[in-house]
Parts: structure tokens; C-alpha cells; sequence
């Protein structure tokens, strides 16, 4: 059925069809539209859950690890410096192995005070040990958010799920979107039904210490449960197409990349953009193509090198960076591409921080330089306002 409606609520009429038993809430810009609206689905009896008031996003996590761990599906949703807060604790949702589903309305980082949209906050936590994936537009938010449950909880990974949707780019914006249907869901998404849970009657313990002798162990599994995901995360796009009739293609989508000798790959809604700007280049006899990194982590390292297999320059956008050296995306698509059969030139573009415009004018000067560049790897900041370094 499709409704216009806000981002955020697509969001939380998705978290509503999933059944979770748990939702742990505190609020925070853009984040908030989504817990407003499920504690009044909750309110209206349309969603049978425990809205649990915290007073912090690191007391939001905490809850959603208690709940999870006594075998209750869980859900929560936060942003930016809200995300930071829990960081120490979405290294134990991940060690411990908890299927938690969260919402990331992504959204710069402090200082300077900044609420509007980059990637900053979500690539701080790469490496927390949970699946991060990226939503182009508000369906795919929402289809995503369903997903997440069948992914984190399928025993062969386990491991906790972040959605990332660009905060009010995506969040606050009103769109067309094909509302997910109760019934399909249940026949998608079964009960969560977990190895392993707290029970008095069968005592356990979760997240105890580790010495030298077994945490590298830990790690290790951790690591491989990441990988797993890969198939898992594919099989479940696969299984949800059959079923809605939206197969998002798994972990990457590519865009008129079959011939393209120049191709731009990125994360997130500005992929929208970067499809109109190669359907321009298109238009004029050019051979571009796109890259939509869905999947962040697990990194699709097979899929980038068999989709940019002969093409003469890759470019990367960033909407974040690793201070003192480049974007994120950009390392890892270059380590993804290292020893392949052929490895084109690479151009990292660092660009969107705090919610600048990424336009169409961005990825043109993107492919202009991958095409008339001699260097076979560079990384700049693009857009950059000269007359504005010496206010700052």
C-alpha cells in the first residue's frame, strides 16, 4: 500500500509490524519523530511493547542488552553525539552476541555544534562489531528496518543491526512509501527464538571476563559472525523480494556499471543524486557508472572488486573523515581493490560534512577529475570555500 508520509514514521510503522517486545527510547534531534511516534503507537494499543523512558542513550542501550539478553525482541533508535554516549556500550551488545535493531538518523559531530546531516556519527562505530547498513531513500529505511530483525537474529550471525538513514534529508522529508502489510511481515519475520537467554530455572552468564587465554577467541568469532552475514544478508534481500516484491540486490547496488570506465560509488541518500548526474553523463556519450555501498560492515569486498573489474578510475564520496588521513569509504574501498586483476586509479572526495549540499555540480567535478587526473590516487576535500578558511 502506498502512503505519504514522514520518514520517521515509515520508520516507526516498520518497528511496529516487526513485534518488538522492548523499545528503550531517549530523545534527540533529528531522532526524535521516530520514538514519538512509536510511544504513541504503544499509547494507542496498536503495538504490544514495554516503552522503557531512560535518561540517557547510554542508558537506552543498556536496557535494550537486559532485555535482549532474557530473549525479548529489541529495538531503539538515537543520533549523533547520542550514538557517541553509547559507544562502550555497543562493544557488549556485539560481544554478547545480542540481536539488537537500531536507527541511526545520521547526523554530524560536535564541536562546532552542528544537527545537520553527514556520516560522521555511524562510521565513528565501524568497528564496534555490528552490521551497519545505509538507506537511500525512506522505503528502504523502512524495508531495511524489517530485514535488520531476520539478519541479527538468524543464528549463523547473531550479532546487532544498525539502520542508517540520513537524519531530515531522509528523517523529516514526506515521500511516497509502500507501507509493509502485517500479515507479510509475520509470514517474513518469525518469533524471535534465541539459543541462548538469562533464566532463572537455567542459569547462564553473559558477558563475563575474558583473560588472555580465550579473549582473542571472542574477537575471533565475533569477527567471523560479521562475515557470515554476508550470506545471511543476502539471502534475506533475496526472501524479502519474493515476498514484497523489493529485492535491494544485498550488500551493493550497481547503477549502468556494465560498460562504464568511470565509476563513483557512495553511501546513503546522495546516491539518488549521484544516479540523476550519471544518467546526465549518459545522455552526453560518457561511460560512467555508480556504486551504492549498502552494506558498510560486513565490507562487500568480492562484490566492489567484481563491479569495478576494469574500469579505468574509481571515485569515492565521503560524508565523513578519519582526521589526518581521508574518508573512511575511500580506505576501504581501496583495501577491497588492493592485489585484485586490475586496480584503477582511486580519487577519495571528502564532502556533505554537516549537511552541505552534495549536488549534481559535486559528482560532475568527481568524474572530471577522475577523467583528466594524472595521478593514480589522491584524496581532497571537496566544495571547499576558500574566502571562508581564514573566518574559521
Amino acid at each position: 500500500m502506498m502512503q505519504i508520509m514522514e520518514g520517521s514514521h515509515a520508520v516507526a510503522l516498520a518497528v511496529k509490524v516487526a513485534r518488538p517486545n522492548v523499545v528503550a527510547a531517549y530523545p534527540i534531534t533529528p531522532q526524535t519523530h521516530i520514538v514519538e511516534d512509536i510511544s504513541q503507537l504503544i499509547a494507542d494499543g496498536d503495538l504490544a511493547a514495554e516503552y522503557v523512558k531512560v535518561e540517557s542513550e547510554h542508558s537506552a542501550m543498556s536496557v535494550c542488552i537486559g532485555a535482549s539478553a532474557t530473549g525479548a525482541r529489541t529495538y531503539t533508535a538515537t543520533t549523533s553525539q547520542g550514538l557517541a554516549l553509547m559507544h562502550e556500550v555497543l562493544f557488549n551488545a556485539a560481544g554478547m552476541r545480542l540481536p539488537i535493531v537500531m536507527t541511526v538518523a545520521n547526523r554530524a559531530l560536535s564541536a562546532p555544534l552542528n544537527i545537520w546531516n553527514d556520516h560522521q556519527d555511524s562510521i565513528s562505530e565501524r568497528d564496534s562489531g555490528w552490521i551497519q547498513v545505509y538507506a537511500e531513500d525512506n522505503t528502504e529505511a523502512s524495508d531495511m528496518t524489517v530485514q535488520a530483525y531476520k539478519i541479527a537474529e538468524d543464528n549463523r550471525t547473531s550479532i546487532p543491526m544498525m539502520v542508517c538513514m540520513d537524519g531530515y534529508t531522509l528523517t523529516h522529508t514526506y515521500e511516497p512509501i509502500d507501507v509493509l502489510e502485517q500479515d507479510l511481515v509475520d509470514s517474513f519475520l518469525p518469533p524471535y527464538q534465541p539459543i541462548d537467554v538469562l533464566d532463572v530455572d537455567d542459569p547462564k552468564s553473559f558477558g563475563m571476563f575474558a583473560d588472555p587465554n580465550y579473549y582473542t577467541e571472542f574477537r575471533f568469532q565475533n569477527h567471523k559472525a560479521l562475515e557470515d552475514a554476508e550470506t545471511v544478508m543476502t539471502e534475506v534481500s533475496a526472501e524479502f523480494g519474493e515476498i514484497f516484491g523489493r529485492d535491494y540486490g544485498g550488500l551493493i547496488e550497481t547503477y549502468r556499471c556494465d560498460d562504464a570506465e568511470y565509476v563513483a560509488v557512495a553511501l546513503g541518500s546522495v546516491v539518488g543524486t549521484l544516479k540523476d548526474t550519471v544518467d546526465d553523463l549518459r545522455a552526453q556519450g560518457e561511460r560512467v557508472g555508480a556504486i551504492k555501498v549498502r552494506s558498510y560492515r560486513p565490507f562487500p569486498v568480492a562484490e566492489i572488486q567484481s563491479a569495478l573489474t576494469g574500469v579505468e578510475a574509481v571515485g569515492v564520496l565521503d560524508r565523513n573523515v578519519s582526521l589526518g588521513f581521508e574518508g573512511a569509504l575511500f580506505t576501504d574501498i581501496k583495501a577491497s581493490l588492493y592485489g585484485s586483476k586490475s586496480t584503477p586509479n582511486m580519487y577519495g572526495f571528502i564532502a556533505g560534512l554537516g549537511g552541505r549540499d552534495v549536488t549534481k555540480r559535486t559528482f560532475m567535478k568527481m568524474f572530471k577529475k577522475m577523467q583528466t587526473s594524472k595521478a593514480v590516487e589522491e584524496s581532497e576535500f571537496s566544495d571547499l570555500k576558500p574566502e571562508l578558511l581564514e573566518e574559521v
